[in-house]
């Protein structure tokens, strides 16, 4: 018996001598890589909050155009009055002087673009909160990455936020917010190497447009595989056989990450048994990824109905949501109309050549049939890709945007 015991002994104390020089070796190997690959401060999260890091915490708005550093809120109440873009709460400020909220908005006059924010790399858009008065589909926002000419993302302020519809609805996402009055915020990560410019166009030639609106980025390193954000909208009024394209002509690697989709139904009855097909990679006519339904899609169930109310139940959740539904009030609001979106976060669509993205417009008739709709669906796709992206569909002219 002492003889086996003192032989076990011996391979136990040779276990552990192996386990803590495996934990030696890890916490040096742990440590060089920290060392060499030191946190970013990209990919917040609570679990690493707390961590430190060399990145450079920046913003942008109308009290500090350019995000220097110790460059905020200069504008002189008495020394910039009637200075547009300037010192626009110059009377408002008059009694305070300088440092007294003197410029905290801009004026975008009737068919103006304006550069809202431009910023040199590398680093990462982290945070862009905007309220824009007037039509938000006359309002066009444009990101453009490094020395790109054409923008990454290109869509009216409104759709991208969720609002496609003109009309205020409380969405509550991990990547979007919209807020009470019309308080609109993106979460969405946008790393960048060079530089970063961001545009809104004015396209209303009635009337000018007021805008608050801040743009929260860091500067810091930015790892080579990091893919670029983009953004694209597209209005079909009404779908072409049936068939709405969420995202066509997408070429190169990446990763699609978010669907939202504004639609107003012209027929009565449940209006979304239609299927979204996500076609990549030479895929032709059978797509790889095929969804079961709208409804499915957007992560919700049997027409979004409350079975003890009998109407739609309206829902916003971190990933997936219906947030609005616009119900007809017996005058002018005739058409019911509805609001949706689905982030890819944790399931994101990864493709390596292409990628296509359609939704069927399907509703039901007679006989228990399927019923081809001509709906008009707007649609805002997301995804991230490594540039240069192909070359974007021509924007709907200001009447193909209205809503009406």
């Amino acid at each position: 018996m002492k003889v086996t015991y003192f032989a076990v002994s011996q391979k136990v104390t040779a276990g552990w001598r192996g386990l803590f020089l495996l934990c030696i070796f890890t916490c040096f190997a742990s440590l060089a890589f920290s060392q060499e690959h030191p946190f970013n401060g990209l990919n917040m999260n609570l679990g690493n909050l707390s961590k430190l890091s060399d990145a450079k915490s920046r913003s942008i708005s109308p009290e500090n155009f350019t995000g220097a550093k110790g460059k905020g809120a200069l504008a002189d109440p008495v020394k910039d009055k009637g200075k547009r873009n300037v010192a626009n709460a110059a009377n408002e400020a008059r009694d305070l002087g300088t440092g007294w909220k003197v410029n905290p908005f801009i004026i975008i006059n009737a068919g103006e673009t304006v550069t809202i924010a431009e910023m040199e790399g590398p680093g990462a858009v982290q945070h862009i909160w905007m309220t824009p008065t007037g039509n938000w589909s006359f309002t066009i926002m444009r990101v453009y990455w490094d020395d790109e000419k054409e923008p990454s993302i290109e869509c009216p302020v409104g759709a991208f936020f969720g609002m496609a519809w003109n009309d205020f609805s409380p969405l509550n996402s991990l990547a979007v917010t919209v807020n009470p009055g019309s308080a609109f915020n993106s979460y969405w990560q946008m790393p960048f190497r060079k530089k970063c410019k961001i545009t809104m166009e004015n396209i209303n030639k009635d009337e000018a447009m007021r805008l608050y609106y801040q743009v929260d980025y860091t500067l810091t390193t930015v790892a080579a595989d990091e893919g670029y954000f983009h953004a694209q909208y597209r209005r079909s009024k009404p779908t072409k056989n049936s068939v709405h394209t969420i995202l066509d002509g997408v070429t190169g690697k990446g990763q699609y990450v978010g669907t939202y989709m504004a639609i107003g139904v012209n027929n009565n009855g449940w209006w979304g048994e239609g299927e979204i097909k996500f076609f990549m990679d030479g895929d032709k006519e059978n797509a790889t990824i095929v969804g079961t339904g709208t409804e499915d899609y957007f992560c919700g169930s049997y027409n979004f109905e409350n079975k003890r109310t009998h109407q739609y139940q309206e829902f916003s959740t971190p990933y997936a949501g219906l947030h609005q539904v616009i119900r007809p009030d017996g005058l002018y609001t005739s058409q019911q109309r509805f609001g949706m979106y689905r982030w890819h976060i944790q399931d994101p669509i990864r493709f390596d050549k292409n990628l296509k993205v359609t939704i069927q417009d399907l509703g039901w008739m007679s006989g228990g049939r399927y019923l081809p709709q001509k709906s008009d669906i707007i649609t805002v796709s997301y995804w991230y890709q490594q540039e240069p992206h192909s070359a974007y569909p021509k924007l709907p002219e200001k009447n193909d945007l209205e809503i009406n």
